[in-house]
């Protein structure tokens, strides 16, 4: 593989992930057009329903080396789109310009595309290489092939606990264990996500607002499950102005404008109703925040992707014990006295 390929490729997924938390459920999409080893354009897909990140490459390259263009290679993160959408096909674009190289890391499996845009470019003379750094292009465009290979969002499980393994006191009161250069990293994931989940008893015990106040950008839609919905107003998420969905056996009428209700039977397919339910809502990523109950639940059924665990540099003498994930750690990074550990389920 040319050295220089890796360097370009790596440059679309530093892009694509400036579109985190606006493209979804479209993808995070990287482009760079080269020519000669210069860059003379690049460019992110910004926002869903906006220009692709092919687009966004060509119309960034200066009037002065537009026609360099059909002699350059255009690199990108994930396949093109050979589809009509809210937007035109990306391969249109490639072929009305003549771009004579396309290098990409790996397939948009989306229906429409999944291979369909290599194909096309191929039979109209495109020279098109695939797989540049296959592993991390697979990573990076795991949200959005499992959202519409599986028909469900791609699910986060994020938690704290003790450096001996407690999660939460034994009379299930607040206590916050991560420091905060951790909690400006939650907010951030918050920005990035389509919806955060909650199961009742920790809205009951946290009275969280479930909100990104502490890095820039939105905040997600705000999901909580209790089988009851015996909920008080008073709580922060009836409060705050962003949208919240209780799904619960026994809908009540809305408290606040901002509030929904929805029927879920509360059996053992509740989980994956659920996610179909909210993959029909277009959320393509979920973050799951507790409680330990909540957690597990995703856990044994198998319906996470990935986990991201805070180990606090504190002990606790007792309380309930954090949830347990299958495997070793993927990666560690510290972070001032915690530490944060990913796991992935493959």
């Amino acid at each position: 593989m040319d050295r220089r390929d890796e360097i370009f490729m790596r440059r679309c997924f530093d892009l694509a992930r400036l579109g985190a938390g606006r493209a979804s459920p479209n993808p995070m999409v990287g482009a760079v057009l080269v020519f000669e080893g210069r860059v003379i354009g690049e460019g992110f897909h910004q926002a869903y329903g906006q220009a692709h990140a092919e687009v966004n490459a060509v119309n960034s390259v200066f009037p002065a080396d537009v026609h360099l263009i059909p002699y350059s290679t255009l690199y990108v993160s994930l396949e093109p789109c050979d589809v009509h959408g809210k937007t035109p096909p990306c391969t249109s674009l490639i072929l009305e310009k003549k771009i004579p190289k396309v290098v990409l890391s790996s397939i948009d499996h989306s229906p429409g595309v999944d291979g369909a845009g290599i194909d096309r470019l191929r039979k109209a003379g495109v020279e098109v290489t695939v797989g540049v750094l296959r592993e991390d292009g697979y990573f990076l465009s795991l949200p959005r092939n499992t959202f519409v290979q599986q028909n469900r969002p791609y699910v986060i499980l994020k938690f704290a606990q003790s450096r001996n393994g407690v999660f939460a006191p034994p009379d299930n009161r607040q206590m916050w264990l991560s420091n905060e250069y951790s909690k400006r990293l939650t907010h951030k994931w918050r920005s990035e996500a389509d919806a955060i989940l909650v199961g009742a008893g920790t809205v009951l015990a946290d009275n969280p607002r479930l909100t990104n106040r502490f890095y820039f950008g939105r905040s997600p839609l705000r999901i909580v499950l209790s089988r009851h919905g015996k909920l008080p107003e008073s709580l922060a998420i009836f409060n705050a102005p962003e949208s919240t969905h209780v799904y619960t056996e026994t809908p009540h009428e809305p408290k606040a404008g901002n509030v929904q209700y929805h029927y879920l039977p509360f059996n053992g397919q509740m989980i994956a109703n659920l996610l179909k339910s909210l993959a029909a809502r277009n959320i393509a990523s979920l973050m799951i925040e507790g409680g330990i109950k909540t957690l597990r639940q995703f856990i044994q059924k198998g319906y996470w992707d990935e986990a991201r665990v805070f180990i606090a540099g504190k002990y606790v003498p007792e309380g309930r014990m954090a949830p347990f994930l299958p495997g070793p750690p993927e990666i560690i990074h510290p972070l001032g006295e915690d530490r944060l550990l990913f796991f992935r389920n493959h």
